[in-house]
């Protein structure tokens, strides 16, 4: 046991080296060209489309005639989620880089992951609630995605740069283009998946279930295409990096937990929260990452992708760690 505790609290015995080894990170670039670019949107569409075939219309009544879990699950991920990041990236502003800063910012704006469902369902949790949520939060991202990037990552490069020692380069979002970007890459897809599970019910059956997985295997495949030139810096950094993301996302899933536990919400719904709040779809943030419209090749951004796409690999294995210890407990009675 103390070895574990003495490789996580490694990264924080020297601060200096920690903040000098992750500006290392800025300079990567990934340059995909135009093939490759509707590649990566194509893989994200289809994640997209495989989760819209999980919607059922039912599903939205049962949110609202259940309001109470709902509205406090959205909260948690829209509101909660990125203003707890924003203050940890203010009190750790001295050991984090600005740009390592700026990616988990933008993981924390992204809507829910696909994967949450099968964790809620492996987790004993309100299936149901889990799916209604991961809509909701997807179908909201046109807006909420682009705001929230816009309104705490503003904040954070005004703070950066007049009390810190190390500036921020300057970095313009074109957030229109965002907006642009999440509604084609998110809202068609939902779209044409309900419609798809609306007039072909049989056939959705049996492609669901397989898409599920397909999505995780496209994601990793976009990490590695993505790092995959960068590798050997990849491994050197990856202390730091995985110290960074597993703070971050256990306090998403804790805020998750805790928002449900102060509301004294039934078991199952807690299980809900937690796992939403705590898994986010970062493969948005990378193809963000990715459109040279919205972050301009010339910025050296290279902290953000690290970040974002360790945040997509280790979300599946803490999302799975805790769905599997809860698959052993029987959820409490309300």
């Amino acid at each position: 046991m103390q070895i574990w505790i003495s490789i996580l609290l490694l990264p924080l015995q020297n601060t200096d080296i920690m903040y000098e080894s992750l500006l290392e990170l800025d300079p990567v670039r990934i340059n995909f060209n135009a093939a490759g670019m509707h590649i990566i949107n194509i893989i994200l569409s289809f994640v997209m489309f495989g989760v819209a075939l999980g919607i059922k219309p039912q599903q939205f009544a049962s949110l609202i005639k259940k309001p109470k879990s709902a509205i406090l699950g959205l909260i948690s991920q829209i509101i909660a989620l990125p203003l707890i990041t924003f203050i940890l990236v203010i009190t750790f502003s001295d050991l984090i880089t600005p740009t390592v800063a700026m990616g988990m910012i933008l993981v924390a704006a992204c809507p829910g992951g696909n994967i949450s469902n099968f964790m809620s369902s492996l987790s004993k949790a309100n299936t149901e609630l889990s799916v209604g949520l991961t809509a909701s939060t997807t179908m909201l991202s046109v807006i909420t995605t682009p705001g929230n990037f816009a309104l705490w990552g503003g904040l954070y490069v005004r703070y950066i740069n007049r009390h810190a020692t190390h500036m921020l380069q300057p970095l313009e979002i074109d957030k229109w283009q965002m907006f642009e970007t999440v509604f084609i890459l998110l809202g068609i897809p939902l779209v044409l998946g309900i419609l798809f599970a609306h007039f072909l019910p049989k056939a959705t059956q049996k492609i669901k279930k397989p898409i599920q997985y397909l999505s995780i295997v496209f994601f990793l495949a976009m990490v590695v295409l993505a790092f995959s030139n960068n590798f050997n810096l990849f491994l050197k950094y990856i202390l730091f990096v995985f110290f960074i993301v597993l703070v971050h996302n256990a306090l998403a899933l804790g805020t998750g937990y805790s928002i449900a536990r102060i509301f004294k919400l039934p078991d199952a719904d807690k299980r809900t929260l937690t796992i939403e709040t705590g898994i986010q779809n970062s493969g948005l943030g990378l193809v963000l990452l990715f459109n040279p419209k919205i972050f301009p090749p010339e910025l050296q951004l290279g902290g953000m992708l690290f970040i974002t796409a360790w945040w997509g690999i280790w979300h599946i294995i803490s999302g799975l760690g805790i769905s599997a210890y809860w698959s052993r407990k029987p959820v409490k009675a309300s």
